[in-house]
């Protein structure tokens, strides 16, 4: 799996690929990750605790967690690693990776197989994502499967890319459900607690939460608000405490650590969401395994996340927010909400274990898939526009002419094939562990092979 995000940093694509990582690895496959470094001492190979094996290649990020798009200078050290790690497929994920989509160029030059997952959602109207869609565009040109979270990202990326849509599926995330267990413990309260968990930016509609909170507020005495998160909107969130005097009844907590997900979402009933734009909304799954009532507004993937009975749905509009979430606070106050009943709901419908055993149907069906001839795979690319196709196949053309030069530079036969390792907490289980065997004790890497990657690296 190829990614610019992954962890140390926190977000919804690293959770994806480290529990659907960990999945596969109970399923017997081989499976490594490679992302890019991260300061001060990210580098080099890990394990994490699952048993992944992750490749942090000495890239330097640009913005965000993105690395400079320079399709060239990963394939030494990716061409390296696959062939010593034996690697038959290529899964990139996120349509913002420049590595994920280096790494799917490279993967078809070198004659192996490459899926892609999309997570996120984009217009088609803007500078950004006109560009952002022409890079996928390419990126998926020669492509044996792709991936996307919900049937409305399937919609949008397939218009994107320009995809025949049979080799699109829809597998949606999924959430650890004994790490989300409702806290039966917390003592019942003359308060109602909101909590909100976001990235504090514009995309996740932080205005629309800015507008809305003191109306609430003003309409409902007992309710009080507890936010996550960190991001450019959180200054305009504390302007707006001060000016309705609400520092005792909106309390910011700032960025949440990942273990603490769950100790956040619980000091609270409702879970208020207020994108503008999602694919799929892990977020919700989480709160509502947590047990919280769910509102959020009605965009992109959300409306396919849970039954109509265990969330209110909204138009991204001030009145339509305050309407939902008044609507929410009766259901609560009158009783009808069982975290529990919530609980058992999300944990029935969301599995890692189930996800993995979907992406290994699509993993049989690209290993099924002929090769293209290379004059097939430059007809692909150039089709891709009456300019830019012609970009795309001159892009390939380098790409074929370099891995020749990489071929005689140092041959496959002078590449070390790394020993077979299974960690092992899976070679002791005789069956697929459940989802709440992701946390296990950490492996140690071979002293023989640790040594044989740092050269290969440096």
């Amino acid at each position: 799996m190829v990614s610019d995000f992954f962890y140390p940093n926190v977000g919804g694509v690293e959770g994806h690929i480290y529990f659907l990582g960990g999945r596969l690895l109970s399923l017997g496959h081989k499976v490594i990750v490679i992302t890019h470094s991260y300061a001060p001492d990210r580098v080099g190979v890990r394990y994490l605790s699952n048993g992944l094996k992750v490749y942090h290649v000495p890239y330097q990020v640009i913005a965000r967690q993105d690395t400079l798009p320079n399709f060239f200078a990963l394939f030494p050290a990716l061409r390296s690693i696959l062939i010593r790690e034996q690697i038959q497929i290529v899964h990139g994920h996120q349509a913002l990776s420049s590595m994920a989509h280096e790494g799917i160029l490279h993967a078809r030059t070198m004659g192996l197989r490459a899926v892609f997952t999309d997570h996120s959602l984009f217009g088609f109207s803007d500078t950004a994502s006109i560009l952002t869609n022409k890079l996928l565009r390419f990126a998926l040109s020669d492509i044996d499967a792709v991936v996307c979270v919900s049937h409305t990202g399937k919609e949008n990326t397939t218009l994107r890319a320009n995809l025949d849509p049979a080799k699109v599926s829809v597998i949606p995330n999924a959430v650890v459900a004994e790490q989300f267990l409702p806290d039966a413990t917390r003592a019942r309260s003359d308060k109602l607690t909101v909590v909100v968990l976001s990235r504090l930016m514009y995309r996740k509609g932080i205005d629309l939460l800015i507008a809305a909170i003191p109306r609430l507020c003003a309409a409902h005495p007992d309710l009080q608000f507890l936010i996550g998160g960190d991001g450019p909107k959180r200054v305009e969130l504390e302007q707006m405490r001060e000016r309705f005097l609400l520092q005792d009844r909106v309390e910011l907590c700032g960025a949440v650590r990942q273990g603490d997900v769950r100790d956040h979402l619980t000091r609270g009933t409702i879970f208020l969401n207020t994108s503008l734009t999602e694919a799929f909304g892990t977020g919700i799954i989480e709160a509502a395994c947590a047990g919280l009532f769910v509102v959020s507004t009605r965009v992109g993937g959300i409306p396919e996340v849970l039954p109509p009975a265990m969330v209110r749905l909204a138009r991204p509009e001030e009145d339509d927010i305050v309407r939902a979430m008044d609507d929410a606070i009766a259901y609560v106050r009158a009783g009808k909400h069982d975290p529990l009943a919530y609980h058992e709901a999300v944990k029935h419908m969301y599995s890692w274990s189930d996800v993995a055993k979907r992406v290994n149907g699509v993993y049989r069906q690209a290993m099924e898939n002929d090769l293209p001839r290379p004059a097939q795979r430059l007809a692909k690319y150039n089709a891709g526009g009456v300019i830019a196709g012609k970009i795309f196949v001159i892009i390939v053309v380098v790409d074929m002419f370099f891995l020749k030069l990489l071929e005689w530079w140092l041959p496959d036969r002078c590449i070390d094939r790394c020993p077979a390792f299974r960690p092992h907490h899976l070679e002791t289980k005789e069956a697929m562990p459940s989802d709440s065997d992701a946390q296990s004790p950490t492996v140690k890497m071979p002293e023989e092979e640790a040594q044989a990657i740092a050269e290969l690296l440096s």
